[in-house]
């Protein structure tokens, strides 16, 4: 097996044949260079296309193909017969190219989280947070924006935000509150990219580039933890002060909110507390071994947290065994195909020496040294991923980032290089400076669209920019100060 993916690996890197060999030509790079800018761009304008992202994606990735066999850029007849011990295997060039690590990690968790929220774990957290701040709305935005955080990090951004942004929406509505909603909607929204720093699965820039930098899941976890927690305080605390969310101050305004929240039955979404209980079991179990996953020299590091996420979602399932077919359709397909899709169009790229191309440009960045460089790098990616999809901006980054000497240095790993958590943090954190930055965000802003809240894009940018503006400068320092040190 391990020899099999050897084998894929060297040939898929651009090995044999014509394709993926000799020099480009300058007009070719630039044709394909002009083709990636033409997809961000429409991935981009999404909304106003009317397209979901697998099919923007889709077809350039079948243009991409096109013109790559047109043009002998791709390893055809290499790829497409690979000798394995004796056996000739047909494999479609496009295959190789894809990380299917990536696709099962996100396939395993989404199925995992999806069947796990059914035993009503996730909203009896919410709803007993709810009742322990008595109704008070600031104990309430910091339950509420802690819980965002750490929901982002176990769950994924958007299940978390519309668990939370749901939940706020009913409570403030139930304490009389409802002209607080747009302020706390706002803070979760951009928390949800903060919570997505905290774990190497908590977010898909940190699954591309963690992977691609050799980052293991502990490693993670102990380098992003701190500035989470940082980067939450102050925003919660920027958040209460900006919005003018205040506490309770009389005994009868106490007494009231309190006997309000005292109404909720946390209770009321669970359907077997043995599945509430095995679920919550689950959990820490998956959390656990995901992290032990990334150890070197056990077996399962082999097979990957792919197989982990996919060996949970497989025993979750068990439990709804007759109807696990209403699990798959509720999938999200159209990000599952438009990764794979990237992952193509990203490859054909590399045969093109568009990502050559790049690098060349981000050479002045990197050649500023760990100190200014890095700084530089993060600032660029926040502003990137601001205004396009962080995905296919972090798959980019990773593979330029993973090619370059300075970077990673000949024959081995460098996942200490502070210029793969510069793209880390920028991808996440850039998802904050407008709506259409991170698909949380676009949640948090539908949601608030959904409760008849007035908020334009230009709204959003203004009331969001001093709090991306504050994470990034802290991102900065973290990263430059501090990471260099743990």
């Amino acid at each position: 097996m391990e020899f099999m993916f050897d084998s894929i690996q060297v040939l898929a890197a651009g090995g044999g044949g014509d394709g993926g060999h000799g020099d480009v030509a300058g007009w070719v790079t630039g044709l394909f260079g002009f083709i990636l800018v033409g997809m961000i761009a429409c991935l981009a304008l999404e909304e106003k296309l009317h397209a979901k992202k697998s099919v923007i994606v889709g077809v350039f990735a079948v243009l991409c193909l096109i013109l790559g066999g047109a043009l002998d850029l791709l390893p055809f007849y290499d790829v497409s017969h690979i000798n394995i011990r004796g056996h000739e295997v047909a494999l479609p060039v496009y295959i190789p190219s894809i990380d299917w690590g990536v696709i099962a990690i996100i396939l395993g968790s989404s199925l995992f989280v999806d069947v796990t929220s059914k035993s009503g774990l996730f909203t009896w957290v919410a709803i007993k947070l709810t009742k322990l701040s008595k109704g008070d709305p600031r104990k309430l935005l910091w339950f509420y924006g802690i819980m965002t955080v750490v929901f982002s990090a176990v769950l994924n951004n958007v299940t978390a935000m519309i668990i939370v942004g749901s939940l706020s929406a009913v409570s403030l509505k139930k304490l009389g509150r409802s002209e607080k909603l747009l302020a706390f909607l706002l803070v979760e929204g951009l928390l949800t990219n903060v919570g997505g720093l905290l774990t190497l699965i908590s977010s898909v820039p940190n699954i591309i580039v963690g992977n691609a930098a050799q980052i293991s899941f502990v490693t993670f976890f102990y380098h992003a933890a701190p500035y989470v927690v940082l980067a939450t305080v102050a925003t919660l605390m920027m958040g209460a002060r900006v919005f003018k969310i205040d506490r309770l101050t009389t005994d009868v305004e106490k007494a009231e909110a309190a006997r309000l929240v005292e109404g909720f039955d946390e209770n009321d979404g669970i359907e077997s507390v043995f599945f509430f209980w095995f679920g919550a079991v689950m959990l820490a179990l998956f959390i656990g071994i995901i992290a032990a996953a990334s150890a070197p020299g056990w077996f399962l590091n082999e097979l990957g947290m792919g197989f982990v996420a996919l060996a949970f979602a497989a025993v979750m399932l068990v439990r709804y065994k007759a109807t696990a077919d209403r699990f798959y359709k509720a999938l999200d397909w159209d990000l599952l195909a438009f990764f794979a899709a990237l992952f193509v169009v990203i490859n054909v790229m590399e045969h093109a020496m568009v990502l050559e191309m790049i690098g060349g440009w981000l050479e002045p960045i990197i050649a500023m040294g760990e100190q200014v460089g890095t700084g530089a790098m993060l600032a660029a990616s926040a502003v990137a991923s601001s205004v396009t999809d962080n995905i296919p901006l972090a798959a980019m980054l990773a593979k330029i980032l993973a090619a370059n000497p300075d970077v990673v240095p000949a024959g081995g790993a460098n996942p200490d290089s502070p210029f793969w958590w510069a793209v880390i943090f920028g991808a996440n954190l850039g998802g904050n400076i407008t709506p259409i930055g991170s698909a949380s965000t676009l949640v948090a802003v539908t949601i608030i669209h959904k409760h008849n809240l007035k908020l334009s894009f230009a709204g959003f940018v203004k009331a969001a920019i001093p709090f991306a503006l504050m994470q990034l400068v802290l991102a900065i320092g973290y990263v430059l100060l501090v990471l260099r040190f743990i």
